[in-house]
């Protein structure tokens, strides 16, 4: 590299450093989106979003008592609005669902999904290119498609599979009133019968996030004085979700054993073709608040079969520990065993299978009929329908689980809580159960002044003294990034018209708009070609003339060599 062309990267750098640290300005003056989630319950898979498992539920169906709903929802904290490119799950990935159905830890059944992307015209960058009553609808242009099989397995061992539905179609993103004027619609076009067992049914695509809970509990368990309970972190987000249901009888192992235990995994494929499990999940909240940090990677892609390398964080909880510290509540003695039938065995009389290996799933007797009037803390309040005999949408776990955690299985009564009983929005009373989700429609602007349209709305109205102050800086900064920039062009131009000439008197100019050859100045020392009687002053280094030449000298507009040479400067 030449001494040019390092001087010139020198400039490029720093004008643009100029701007940058005026970008960098603005993000950090300007509120960022919260991140924190239980959600996003491990290092690695917080990153992928769109194979992160947010939560299994399972139950027997409340208007169908003879079958099993599960439902397992990924890609979470869906903005409403999020376009151009909505939500979507991911086609390289494998999301399956997995039932042992005899208390061993390993999978006696195997549910997947696998997807497919579908676009109609890549020349626009409209996820929908006009109204869609209909998911058949040449306006929706981007789509996606599944297929639906089942594995049946032992020990591990895959021993028969069957292909319950292929190219079945996934309800859309929620893009707004306009684009989806009749979205029920839509999500009853995209709940399809399959071909398993006589009677089942099936469902994929985007809905409101069924959790509810405030997830200030990981600030100091809510400020250090619960003080931040009552908001709903998850309100009007969606999130993807996959539901199927299916006859209790084909889950279960006989009517004897009629505890089945329930878990989601994702797969993603690799580089070379392989699969590798990224994600794992089964009761709500474990990974989150039971394994600790240095683990939670490593729990995401276990087995529950080696779930006993995970027995001391469940027996010696840390969440107890953390809210006698911050609100001098004492913690129960360990060992923890209510906890380890809670997580990993089942609690007995209510969802323990026999000869049981302890194992960190969704336990569900589904022997227990629905209730007419559930109760949101499940079997702590008596409904033995509810958490933790399996997860139905309405039960509060984070209530369950804080309380649970403070010895309420051990008769230690409390009535810790985050505030937040219930979802925002209701859900259904038939399959898929899940509520609609939430429209682009709904994002409510900050503020909206009377009169204001697409057509006037960027006029300047709504903006604040602090945004006008963050756009003047930035014009600034960008205009000096523009002057750095253009004298430094000026100074490689002369540059390279200067006389390799160092250390030698200066030639006298030519030309018709040249002056005389050079005189001696009255006070001697050298005179400047242009400027007769301005003395020339010596330089010890040609990086000490860019500073005074650049800001001290006035610039003669003629035709010709300049007549100094790299190491003198005009005066």
């Amino acid at each position: 590299m030449t001494a040019t062309t390092k001087s010139m990267a020198v400039l490029v750098s720093a004008a643009l450093a100029a701007g940058g640290l005026t970008a960098a300005g603005v993000a950090v003056l300007r509120p960022g989106t919260a991140q924190a989630s239980s959600h996003r319950e491990a290092p690695l898979i917080s990153g992928q979003p769109q194979y992160d498992a947010t939560d299994v539920y399972a139950f027997v169906s409340p208007d169908k008592p003879d079958t099993t709903t599960m439902v397992v929802n990924v890609l979470p904290f869906q903005d409403p609005a999020g376009g151009p490119n909505f939500y979507k799950f991911a086609h390289d990935a494998r999301y399956d669902l997995h039932v042992d159905n005899n208390g061993d830890g390993q999978g006696d059944l195997l549910f997947r999904w696998t997807f497919k992307d579908h676009l109609k015209n890549g020349d626009t960058f409209l996820y929908n290119t006009g109204p869609v009553n209909s998911l058949e609808d040449a306006t929706l242009n981007f789509t996606q498609t599944y297929d639906l099989e089942v594995i049946k397995l032992k020990h591990q061992k895959a021993v028969a599979r069957a292909r319950l539905g292929s190219d079945l179609p996934v309800a859309p993103s929620n893009v707004g009133k306009a684009s989806m004027p009749d979205y029920q619609k839509l999500r009853d076009q995209a709940v399809r019968k399959i071909g398993y067992s006589g009677g089942s049914t099936a469902f994929a695509g985007q809905a409101d996030d069924p959790f509810f809970l405030d997830l200030r509990v990981f600030d100091l368990l809510y400020g250090g004085d619960m003080s931040e309970v009552g908001n709903d972190t998850l309100k009007g987000y969606n999130v993807q979700s996959m539901s199927l249901q299916v006859p209790t009888s084909a889950l279960t192992e006989s009517k004897d054993q009629p505890v089945i235990g329930v878990w989601a995994t994702t797969h993603r494929q690799t580089a070379d073709g392989d699969w590798t499990q990224v994600s794992r999940l089964g009761s709500p909240l474990v990974n989150e608040v039971v394994i600790p940090r240095k683990d939670k990677d490593k729990f995401n892609a276990s087995a529950p079969w080696d779930d006993g390398q995970f027995l001391k964080f469940v027996q010696e909880p840390e969440l107890p520990k953390l809210v006698e510290q911050i609100y001098k509540i004492k913690a129960p003695d360990t060992p923890r065993d209510d906890l380890v039938q809670a997580f990993l065995t089942g609690v007995p009389g209510l969802n323990q299978p026999p000869n049981v290996r302890p194992a960190e799933e969704l336990r569900l007797n589904t022997s227990i009929p629905p209730t007419g009037s559930p109760k949101r803390l499940g079997v702590l309040d008596g409904d033995n329908a509810g958490f933790p005999n399996g997860r139905r949408l309405s039960d509060d776990v984070l209530d369950i689980a804080l309380q649970a955690m403070e010895g309420e299985l051990l008769g230690k009564k409390n009535d810790l809580g985050d505030a937040v009983d219930a979802n925002d929005q209701k859900f259904g009373g038939s399959f898929p159960y899940l509520a609609l989700p939430s429209s682009g429609s709904d994002a409510k602007a900050v503020q909206k002044s009377a009169g204001q349209s697409l057509l006037n709305g960027g006029s300047g109205i709504g903006s604040s003294s602090d945004d006008n102050m963050v756009l003047a800086g930035s014009a600034a900064a960008g205009g000096g990034a523009v002057l750095l920039l253009g004298l430094g062009f000026l100074w490689m131009r002369s540059r390279r018209r200067a006389p390799a000439c160092a250390g030698t008197e200066p030639r006298a100019p030519s030309g018709p708009y040249h002056r005389a050859p050079p005189r001696r100045h009255p006070r001697g020392g050298r005179a400047h070609a242009h400027h007769p009687f301005r003395p020339i002053a010596r330089w010890r280094s040609c990086e000490r003339q860019l500073s005074p030449w650049l800001f001290g000298h006035s610039f003669p507009i003629r035709p010709g060599p300049r007549p100094w040479c790299s190491r003198s400067r005009p005066g």
